[in-house]
């Protein structure tokens, strides 16, 4: 197995821990605006890095390149309109991680990625951060989005399901063995059985493009 890049772990690291802290603090902070206040008292409705970062899903995403962070919980039975609410909250989610990207790019675009005479060593790193950042970003989006539990594209498609418990369980159990089964094949097989980074790609070059066209018409 090969050993973890310290350097590029470090400068990726930065739009990790915001991209979660971002994610499940919109989980959380959706589900408390729609009347269940499980999340807040469980003090997830804020963007402190600590109360978001489930260790072993930290780890895991640095050495295997996925992992997860700690799930916000929520009384369905507590939300002001339980079915549509569900799907609020799932897409809030990804939905902050587009957001996100979006505002990290017009920041290295107008900011960042320009040209400087001379410029030092710590401006390329920073240009380096911030473009880990978006492309980290609209990867926690686009992943995020596909449809098989537990993720937060499923409750898009199995919300359909709850009036049959027995299908909806059935559904939910195996589509998360179907989910990590892909990803563990992935892993060890370096074969790109989910095709998430042309998304990626389309998405985070895609916005840069459309801001360069921004400023040529400024």
């Amino acid at each position: 197995m090969e050993g973890i890049d310290i350097v590029r772990t470090l400068k990726f690291l930065p739009g990790i821990i915001l991209g979660l802290t971002v994610h499940e603090f919109s989980h959380a902070w959706i589900a408390s605006r729609c009347g269940d206040t499980t999340s807040r008292d469980q003090g997830r409705v804020t963007l402190n890095p600590l109360k978001h970062i489930d260790p072993l899903g930290f780890i895991m995403l640095l050495v295997a390149g996925f992992g997860w962070a700690k799930p916000v919980q929520f009384n369905e039975a507590s939300l002001n309109n339980p079915k549509k609410d569900v799907m609020k909250i799932a897409v809030a989610g990804p939905l902050s991680n587009a957001l996100l990207a979006m505002f990290l790019s017009i920041i290295f675009f107008f900011f960042i990625d320009i040209d400087l005479a001379g410029y030092h060593r710590g401006h390329q790193i920073l240009r380096e951060v911030f473009i880990y950042g978006i492309y980290i970003n609209w990867g926690l989006m686009v992943f995020n989005l596909i449809p098989l539990p537990p993720l937060d594209g499923s409750h898009l498609l199995l919300n359909w399901f709850r009036k049959y418990p027995a299908f909806y369980s059935g559904l939910y159990r195996y589509g998360t063995l179907a989910l990590f089964g892909l990803l563990i094949v992935s892993a060890i097989t370096k074969a790109n059985l989910l095709p998430i980074w042309p998304a990626i790609e389309f998405l985070g070059n895609g916005f840069l493009s459309v801001l360069s066209l921004v400023q040529g018409s400024i």
